[in-house]
């Protein structure tokens, strides 16, 4: 029953909802952005919802389920001033959690603010949440809030009851453990007779519910023309963790108020939790144009540009003259400044190592987001040589966007995003994409053009990417002896690009100098390890040289990262031959390549095995799935293995071989080198299979 005495049910809702709201109301006057709100806790399923009292106990009459009783008193809320200036409504949180408000409540009898947080208020008694059927029940304790199917914003639901809590509270529906009507935390409604289902979260229907009011109250919010309002939705959005919603309302009271600095903070607050930090610290360098004391957003605006590695901007506003800088940012400034100051040293001197170990710490330290640090790990790296480090540090660069504040600091005497292209410049050229090369070096020039350092690299890319052009274009007309010096020309400006030795190598091949192109190969994989064309123009040329276990050295890593080239697989077999016959081995009836052989005959087995080389010989039955299943793979492994004899041999056929070879299970490998049996296998998987004659082949 209401207090008019009629039935909840007679009542519209458009007058509940009105005198809910008066009844609970909140003041949108108070700043709430403040850490110390607390959230609304509905407390335990089994206990009445307490309040704290902040003043003396105010008298309350009995309410049952579902109503509320008590006068309309005046609305008066006690206000809290902001000791942070007049940036009311301001993001003062951290960047990870969430902002708090005051959550402000009004009762019978005269004003108070309730301060609750998320841990279960102390019950006093044992009273149920809510009652049901005609049975007299007692009233709940003073100063408990109205329970059941009211929510604390004033709205009626029918299914279910919308939490601020980390789960949802549904109403039960059914007379089980907790009664008809009960709270269930987390979880659907009970059913009638029944316990709780094990679902997490509110029932389909509320949470569209849910939904739609929060969307309703966005979009209200977003076609609003007061500021406040839409800065107040704005927090609320960021408070339940939706920065993107948030940084919307925010950039909407910026356009209806371009000229207030709190809205600019927020949207910083906003855009660091999204980590777009550079763009934050755009935001807060307008916030305090707008308000050049605004001190929050000058410590905010330093610890961003420390993340960003941006030192000397970093120490001009942490250190804001007149207040005390935080002593774990200024900490964390002087070690980034030191290793900084350590890197910037080593890479003048051209100590590499140490330039790439005091990059690493000035990260550590603070630095994480710094661009220009991620990109002296890759330059580094490039000049130790370790290329593909270099190519993939580059690429794991922290995005910035271009035109932000910290783009126009001083990174080792350039423009810092000038730096970024420099680098990258220098790491294409190294990979050989020279138009990438010129493009980076072009747009480098463009951002710094008067930095010696950029002139001199654009300068030398030109040149060396015009050299590289003109060799290419003679070694295609086979003019060599003019290719060679059109590269030894790139050369002389690069003397550390690898593409360019590989492509001399060539050269010199082609002119039957191999020792020549043996040196530039070797030039090549010092700078490039890895290069795959240097180690094979290399072992091409120590065949030519005769250099036999060079040549197979070589064309063995080549098989390795190459195992389907069928002209790697022949030029190591024929390597391998020569190798044998240098050494005075007898070599006959070799062959490379050709299908699997099919053996019946026991002189035949044994003839085939005492052949010189490797041979994979499969014992496998017509009749066995297993055999069936493997067969095609052997097939595979012939062509991939070409230097390699594979044999098959059907014992049920040819049992005088395998009685003699004593294979009692199918499918059964066995592998021979010289006519001497090094591994067998029982069912091998095509893996274990693989390997091994991978193993054996070399």
């Amino acid at each position: 029953m209401s207090h008019s005495g009629k039935p909840i049910s007679e009542l519209g809702i458009d007058t509940l909802n009105d005198r809910f709201r008066n009844s609970l109301g909140r003041d949108d006057s108070i700043d709430t952005n403040k850490p110390d709100f607390r959230e609304l806790d509905l407390g335990s399923p089994v206990s009445p919802l307490r309040t704290r009292q902040s003043g003396p106990a105010a008298s309350s009459s009995s309410s049952s389920s579902g109503s509320v009783s008590g006068r309309n008193g005046a609305n008066t809320v006690a206000k809290r001033s902001d000791s942070g200036g007049n940036h009311s409504g301001e993001l003062s949180g951290s960047v990870e959690s969430s902002p708090t408000a005051f959550e402000s409540m009004r009762s019978a009898g005269g004003s108070r603010i309730f301060k609750t947080d998320h841990r279960r208020s102390d019950s006093g008694g044992s009273h149920p949440l809510i009652y049901s059927g005609g049975s007299t029940v007692n009233s709940p304790a003073v100063n408990v809030l109205p329970t059941g199917n009211i929510c604390p914003s004033g709205k009626f639901l029918k299914t279910g009851m919308a939490s601020r809590g980390s789960k949802s509270d549904v109403l039960g529906s059914g007379t089980g453990y907790y009664g008809h009507g009960s709270i269930m935390r987390g979880g659907s409604a009970t059913k009638s007779g029944g316990g709780s289902s094990g679902g997490e979260g509110a029932p389909a229907n509320v949470a569209n519910l849910r939904g739609f009011v929060a969307g309703d109250s966005l979009r209200r919010a977003m076609s609003s023309m007061d500021p406040e309002e839409v800065k107040r939705a704005g927090n609320e959005q960021y408070k339940m963790g939706h920065l993107a919603e948030a940084l919307s309302l925010y950039d909407r009271a910026i356009a209806i108020s371009p000229g207030n600095a709190t809205y600019r903070f927020n949207r910083a607050v906003a855009l660091t939790g999204l980590k777009r930090l550079a763009e934050a610290a755009r935001e807060c360098e307008e916030a305090i144009k707008l308000d050049p004391g605004y001190v929050k957003a000058h410590h905010r605006l330093g610890s961003l540009l420390l993340r960003l590695g941006q030192v000397e901007n970093t120490r001009r506003h942490l250190c804001f003259p007149g207040h005390q800088p935080d002593s774990n940012e200024l900490q964390k400034l002087q070690s980034v400044d030191m290793h900084l100051r350590k890197c910037t040293d080593a890479r003048k001197i051209c100590d590499w190592r140490s330039a790439l170990r005091e990059a690493d710490a000035a990260i550590s330290a603070g630095a994480d987001t710094s661009p220009q640090l991620h990109t002296c790990k890759a330059e580094a790296l490039l000049k130790l040589h370790q290329l593909a480090d270099a190519d993939l540090n580059l690429l794991n660069v922290p995005k910035v966007e271009p035109s932000t504040p910290c783009s126009q600091a001083k990174f080792f005497g350039m423009l810092s995003e000038a730096y970024l292209f420099f680098v990258r410049a220098q790491i294409e050229m190294a990979l050989g994409r020279f138009e990438n090369a010129v493009t980076s070096a072009e747009r480098a020039g463009q951002i710094d053009p008067r930095n010696i350092e950029v002139s001199v690299l654009l300068n030398n890319v030109r040149l060396v990417a015009r050299a590289r052009a003109r060799g290419n274009d003679l070694f295609k007309s086979e003019r060599f002896t003019e290719a060679c010096s059109a590269y030894g020309e790139g050369l002389r400006l690069d003397p550390s690009n690898s593409v360019l030795y590989c492509n001399r190598a060539a050269c010199w091949y082609k002119l039957g100098l191999w020792e020549r192109s043996v040196d530039d190969c070797n030039q090549a994989l010092r700078i490039q390890p890895n290069y795959t064309k240097a180690i094979l123009r290399r072992a091409a040329s120590n065949s030519k040289l005769e250099r036999w276990a060079e040549a197979v050295r070589d064309y063995e890593v080549l098989r390795r990262e190459l195992p389907d080239d069928n002209e790697v697989a022949e030029s190591l077999f024929h390597a391998q031959v020569a190798l044998k016959k240098s050494c005075g081995e007898e070599v006959y009836n070799l062959k490379f390549g050709g299908e699997v052989e099919v053996v019946s005959g026991l002189e035949q087995f044994r003839a085939a095995i005492s052949s010189p080389g490797t041979t994979v010989v499969h014992f496998k039955a017509s009749s066995n799935l297993q055999c069936k299943q493997i067969s095609p793979f052997l097939d595979t492994l012939c062509s991939r293995y070409p230097s390699i004899n594979f044999l098959k041999v059907d014992v049920e056929e040819s049992r005088a071989v395998a009685n003699a070879e004593n294979v009692r299970i199918v499918p059964t490998f066995k592998i021979y080198k010289n006519g001497s049996r090094v591994k067998e296998m029982v069912c091998p998987s095509p893996e274990v299979l693989e390997y091994s004659v991978r193993h054996y082949s070399f």
